[in-house]
């Protein structure tokens, strides 16, 4: 006699692997964030010199980051925590559709400039001869910049949205991306 196995519950934390994709990301947005303000507010400054070229290849492993991240959501969703509310669910997913756009936009934008881009010593696009793709360039000058700092609006009340939630007595929505462990 067979027995079927009992339906696999989802956990009140998300696994270590979204758990560290998740905390790697915030680290290199730090990092992006703190090249964009720096290049912004200081220019040609000693920190911009250190921090600015490395603002397209960090942006680039994000976005891998991000297609990497959002497989392993798909393949682990049966055991991932639900949303804990609506509000939290639409921000969450605008805050995805930003981490693609971004990126693709400032890439979309290089392309068009004619530039040759390596990240990392790893060459990702040609350079060509000739004009710039007017449209491509407008996309990315119009675009990144403004929906970059609408997505750190967003991490923001995000973050504070975590935080409130402690404050509240709630502290499982904070530990819900910094432990581990089966539902019990």
């Amino acid at each position: 006699m067979t027995t079927c196995a009992p339906p696999l519950q989802p956990n009140e934390h998300y696994d270590s692997v979204s758990r560290a994709v998740h905390w790697l990301m915030f680290l290199l947005f730090a990092w992006i964030y703190c090249s964009a303000i720096t290049h912004y507010l200081a220019s040609d400054s000693t920190l911009d010199k250190w921090l600015w070229p490395f603002h397209k290849p960090v942006g680039l492993l994000l976005l891998i980051l991000l297609v990497l991240r959002a497989g392993w959501s798909l393949l682990s969703r049966h055991l991932r925590p639900p949303s804990i509310s609506r509000v939290a669910a639409t921000v969450h997913g605008m805050l995805y559709a930003l981490m693609f756009l971004i990126p693709l936009i400032g890439m979309i934008r290089q392309y068009g400039s004619g530039r040759a881009f390596s990240a990392f010593g790893v060459p990702v696009m040609d350079g060509f001869e000739g004009e710039k793709i007017q449209w491509m360039v407008d996309l990315g000058s119009n675009f990144h910049s403004l929906l970059g700092w609408t997505m750190l609006v967003l991490i923001l009340g995000h973050v504070a949205a975590v935080i409130v939630h402690y404050w509240q007595g709630d502290a499982q929505v904070l530990q819900r991306m910094t432990r581990g462990g089966r539902k019990h």
